[in-house]
């Protein structure tokens, strides 16, 4: 059975990162200051407003680590144009400008990380499908 755990549960580290404009769009990134337990192009689950997502990793020109897309599945994940971007979305609804923090939540290493705007508290599900599941999943997928 999976645990609940708030942001501030012991066995959850918070990174802060900064919210960013993507290039010259107008589309968002999160820029997270310090390394994650992953490499450029893993796809990881985010968790926005208690809902989660699968999101890409991808590289700031400094080499730290970026989120840009949030996507319902590892599919569009993968291969977001004209698919819905929940990050987007998570940074209009909270009308969070280019450079302002947020924290990033470090559920399970390499695997699913929370993001949450200043002042706000969440709670995760942790717990990692077991190798075997991700394997079936992952195959799917392909």
């Amino acid at each position: 059975m999976s645990e609940r755990v708030t942001h501030d549960h012991p066995t959850i580290e918070t990174l802060k990162a900064t919210l960013h404009r993507h290039g010259g769009t107008t589309q968002p990134e999160i820029r997270v200051a310090e390394e994650l337990d992953v490499e450029t192009g893993d796809l990881v689950r985010v968790v926005l407003d208690d809902s989660e997502y699968r999101v890409p990793i991808e590289e700031s020109p400094d080499g730290k680590p970026v989120f840009r897309h949030a996507n319902s599945s590892p599919r569009l994940a993968r291969n977001p144009h004209g698919a819905e971007n929940a990050l987007a979305e998570w940074v209009e609804h909270r009308e969070l400008s280019f450079g302002r923090s947020v924290s990033v939540d470090i559920v399970e290493p390499g695997f699913k990380y929370g993001l949450r705007g200043p002042g706000e508290s969440a709670v995760y599900t942790g717990g990692k499908p077991s190798d075997s599941l991700a394997g079936i999943a992952k195959n799917l997928d392909s």
